[in-house]
């Protein structure tokens, strides 16, 4: 029998912390959210613990995700995985992530703000060694927006393969969920996982 989790009325991080909690100590968990926000976090979670997944619709804007362990996702491959992020991080002396929380570069002037941060995510762009993330989070998430003065270069640092994470709950405060031109509308536990497990934290 599934083990039922009730994460509806829960702001983020809850329903994904509480989901990651549940596939490592049972084999089929239930778990009942209430916004499509959620459901995407717990989808991203479960495909990384290696799970199976179905999602559908309840009463009114009850969304239940099935979530499966598959025959290699048990708690000793869950483990061995985790040790094996830790040696990534031991071997890896460079895993710098980039936080970006506001859309300009320093205080002061906001022109100038501007013309430095479109400086700063070029030059990124442009170097040799890329950082391993850059998360977005307050008015840095206006940054990953369509039309964003640094778009592009956003763009060209994901196409390359460094991890843009937006944290969720600012985007839908700014109202500009449908705007996201690059990144994933992320959470504050991946934020939060990201940013202790990185050697060097970067805030221009």
């Amino acid at each position: 029998m599934a083990k039922t989790v009730d994460a509806r009325g829960l702001a983020c991080p809850q329903p994904v912390l509480l989901a990651k909690k549940a596939i490592e100590e049972n084999e089929e968990v239930k778990i009942l959210v209430d916004n499509e926000t959620a459901v995407e976090n717990i989808l991203r979670i479960a495909a990384k613990m290696n799970c199976k997944v179905q999602v559908s619709e309840s009463q009114g804007n009850t969304r239940e995700v099935m979530i499966k362990r598959s025959t290699e996702t048990s708690v000793s491959v869950i483990a061995e995985s985790e040790k094996a992020c830790i040696a990534d991080s031991v071997k890896n002396k460079r895993k710098v992530v980039i936080v970006l929380s506001d859309n300009c570069m320093g205080r002061g002037d906001d022109q100038l703000g501007d013309i430095l941060i479109r400086s700063f995510l070029h030059t990124i762009s442009e170097m040799s060694v890329k950082p391993a993330k850059i998360i977005c989070y307050n008015a840095g998430v206006k940054l990953a927006a369509k039309g964003s003065s640094v778009i592009d270069d956003l763009r060209r640092l994901s196409e390359v393969g460094v991890e843009i994470l937006v944290c969720g709950t600012c985007v839908k405060f700014y109202d500009i969920a449908d705007q996201i031109g690059v990144g994933i509308i992320s959470n504050m536990y991946d934020i939060a996982d990201s940013l202790t497990n990185a050697d060097h934290v970067l805030k221009p």
